[in-house]
Formats: C-alpha cells, sequence, structure tokens
C-alpha cells in the first residue's frame, strides 16, 4: 500500500513534536545549566550537556518495550503511547523551579524527567520508521524513510526559531531566567494537537509485506551496523552542537548561535528528501559512503575558517554544508538498516539497534566534545574527534550489502 500525503504529513508531524521537545533543552543547554546547578560552579555547561546526555540512558528500554509493543499490537497505538510520555516529561522540564529555589531537588527532578522523555523517544523510532517503510512503494522507500530525519529536524529549525526569537526581544538575564521555559512550553502546547494527528493513522502491521531483503542478520552485520551507525549519530550531534559552539567557543552570542540552529534544520529538511530519492536510484552504500568520504574532507578546512574569521558568514556557511552532507549520508543508512529487519521484529530491533547507539555514541557527544576543547584548549577538537568515527563509520560501511530494490548493488 501507498500512503496518503496527508497520512504521510501526520506520521511527519507527531514526529517532529516528539523531537522539539527532546532538541530544545540542548540548544538551551546554556540557560538551563545555570539554572539547575550551583551559580558557583564554573562547570554549569558541563552538567546540563550531561544531563542531556542522561536521558539517552533511558531509550534502548523505550525502545525494547514500546518496540515490541508495535510488534504485537500495531504501530499507530506504540507512537502514540511514546508521544503521551513525552508531553508529560517536558512539561515535567519546563515546571520544575531552579537550584536557588528548592536546592539539589531541582537537579534530581531534572535528571527524572529527562529519563521519561529519553524511554518516549526511544519508543518513537522503531515504529514511526517502519510504519513509513512498510507503508512506502518499492522504489521509493528511501524517500518515505527521508521523512524521519526530515521532520526530526525540522522540530530542530522550530527550535531554533524560537530560541532565535526569544534571544532577540529578551535579555540575557530574561533568558536565563525563564525564556527558555517558553520555548519547552510551547512543544506542551501542541501535545493535545498530536494525539488528535496519531488517533486518526491507519495501520500497517497486517497489511504490509515483508521489505527485508535479507531475512537473518548476524552478528557480524549487526556488528557493522552498530559501527556506521555510530558514525552517523556523532555527527549529527557534533554538527548540532554548532549552536553552543558559537557562543561558548566563537563567543558569536546566543542570539548568533539560534541562527546557526535555523540554518541546520532548514539545510536538512531540504537535503534528507534529496538522499532518500538518490538513494533509490543509485543503491544507500553509493550515496552514504559518498557523503561520508566528502564529510571527511571539509571537517577540517571547515573549522579552521571558523575559527580563523569567526563571522556569523562562516559559521553558517559551514553548520550548511556539514548538515547538508550528514543529510545525506544518514538518510541512506537509516533506509539501508531499517530495510534488512524482518517485519516480525522491525520496530523492535531498528529502535532497539537505533536507540542503543545514540545513547552510547550520541547522548554523550556534546560533552566529549566540550570536554576534549577544555582538555586540549583547543577548538578544533571536534574536528579530530569526528573525523576518528568516520574513518571507522566508512570501514564499516564498506562492509554491508546493498538493500535498494531497483538500484544495481555493489
Amino acid at each position: 500500500m501507498s500512503l496518503a500525503p496527508g497520512i504521510v504529513l501526520a506520521v511527519g508531524v507527531g514526529n517532529a513534536l516528539e523531537f522539539y521537545d527532546f532538541t530544545t533543552f540542548a540548544y538551551f543547554a546554556i540557560q538551563i545549566g545555570r539554572t539547575f546547578f550551583p551559580s558557583q560552579s564554573s562547570h554549569g555547561l558541563l552538567y546540563a550537556l550531561a544531563t542531556f546526555g542522561i536521558g539517552f540512558l533511558t531509550r534502548p528500554l523505550g525502545a525494547l518495550l514500546i518496540g515490541r509493543y508495535a510488534d504485537r499490537a500495531g504501530r499507530t497505538a506504540a507512537m502514540l503511547i511514546s508521544f503521551t510520555l513525552m508531553g508529560v516529561g517536558i512539561l515535567g522540564c519546563s515546571l520544575t523551579p531552579g537550584y536557588a529555589r528548592i536546592g539539589a531537588a531541582a537537579p534530581v527532578l531534572l535528571v527524572g524527567f529527562r529519563l521519561l522523555q529519553g524511554f518516549a523517544v526511544g519508543g518513537e523510532i522503531g515504529p514511526s520508521t517502519a510504519y513509513l517503510a512498510e507503508s512506502a512503494p518499492p522504489e521509493r522507500r528511501g524517500l518515505y524513510v527521508a521523512l524521519q530525519l526530515a521532520t526530526q529536524y525540522a522540530a530542530g529549525l522550530a527550535s531554533g526559531v524560537v530560541g532565535f526569537v526569544l534571544s532577540g526581544v529578551l535579555s540575557d538575564t530574561q533568558l536565563r531566567n525563564w525564556g527558555w521555559r517558553i520555548a519547552l512550553l510551547l512543544g506542551v502546547a501542541v501535545v493535545p494537537a498530536g494525539i488528535y494527528i496519531r488517533r486518526r493513522l491507519p495501520e500497517t502491521i497486517d497489511r504490509a509485506v515483508d521489505i527485508a531483503r535479507h531475512q537473518r542478520v548476524g552478528a557480524a552485520m549487526l556488528a557493522l551496523y552498530v559501527l556506521f551507525m555510530a558514525a552517523c549519530t556523532t555527527c549529527v550531534y557534533v554538527v548540532s552542537y554548532m549552536n553552543t559552539y558559537a557562543q561558548d567557543t566563537l563567543k558569536l552570542g546566543v542570539h548568533l548561535g539560534f541562527g546557526a540552529t535555523i540554518v541546520e534544520g532548514l539545510t536538512v529538511m531540504g537535503i534528507a528528501p534529496l538522499g532518500g530519492a538518490l538513494s533509490d536510484r543509485i543503491g544507500r552504500k553509493r550515496v552514504m559512503l559518498s557523503a561520508l568520504v566528502m564529510l571527511m574532507l571539509v571537517v577540517a578546512p571547515a573549522y579552521v575558517a571558523m575559527t580563523a574569521w569567526g563571522s556569523p558568514l562562516v559559521l553558517y556557511v559551514v553548520t550548511a554544508l556539514l548538515a547538508g552532507l550528514e543529510a545525506l549520508m544518514v538518510t541512506a543508512v537509516i533506509t539501508l538498516v531499517v530495510e534488512a529487519i524482518p517485519r516480525r521484529v522491525r520496530a523492535t530491533g531498528f529502535g532497539l539497534l537505533y536507540a542503543i547507539v545514540v545513547a552510547v555514541f550520541g547522548g554523550f557527544a556534546q560533552f566529549i566534545v566540550r570536554a576534549l576543547i577544555e582538555l586540549t584548549g583547543s577548538p578544533f577538537a571536534p574536528a579530530g574527534y569526528l573525523i576518528l568515527v568516520l574513518i571507522i563509520g566508512g570501514a564499516a560501511m564498506l562492509g554491508v550489502r546493498e538493500t535498494a530494490p531497483y538500484a544495481r548493488a555493489y
């Protein structure tokens, strides 16, 4: 079967609403760190980024429990559960008083709500990606699955726009004291609409043909998937760090930092569908390997340019370049992996694999980058870290099989 455009939009909107809540926390890491941790501490940003990373620890549990429910009871019911839980988590984060008012209870409550958010997002990825893949015509599966990435970045774009506007109309003190809470509460406001949209989605589990070309994923192949998905998720979160990098390292200020998130969101939203469609024509491997090689070639010069000139224009050009190549690579990778997993375990299998990789390699990527900058004193630390993981991921990509039905395999 093929999804009607309105239903495709409904899946995408629900996914975007979930990721708006999750990414807003990262974009306001500096302000949240100053709210929930002792004011005399010089490591508020590191603590906030660590708290952001903690939210990834419960992703695998959410992927396992909600994913299993999706494989048994249906994709739409599982997506509805994960969306509702995310609403509860983001409401708690936005209303929890700061350290100045309730002391150590503030970061404890914050961590608890972040764990709930991580559980919800972990349970979202498997069912929603399976839904898109199972509903797509075989020759357009890459394009449909690209909506997974595109809508995540639509959420990032919305969060970036909100941050850009708030940082433009509020003072730094206002943004630190309560402005970031407004950004989070905007996500809560759309939860009822998201629940309504998802309740109207038709189910795919009983009608979808199995799209997996390989009915069994062996341990060796699974290890390769982990390695190149680790490279992808590290790339995603290093590029997403541009907002904080602009503020904390380049000293360009909050307003211009949020401009980078807008550039990143617009770029990925435009390039991800192109990457999906291209992978349908020439194959997943060709797209993801080509994008990875180009990333390895440009990332070091990109960081040299940013630190040498330190201008908003250079920051935005670099962000667009890295985000565009990232979108090409990640879209092809997601499609390849979901195509290789049998339908009966697709929501659980893909969701769990994705969640574990993101929890281990993505959740703390920004913390690692910031720690490396502090440890080495070099603004080029993110480039070196990213190149290393791309080399490992590229080697793994060479060993996997092509899955695109209409592309000539390697």
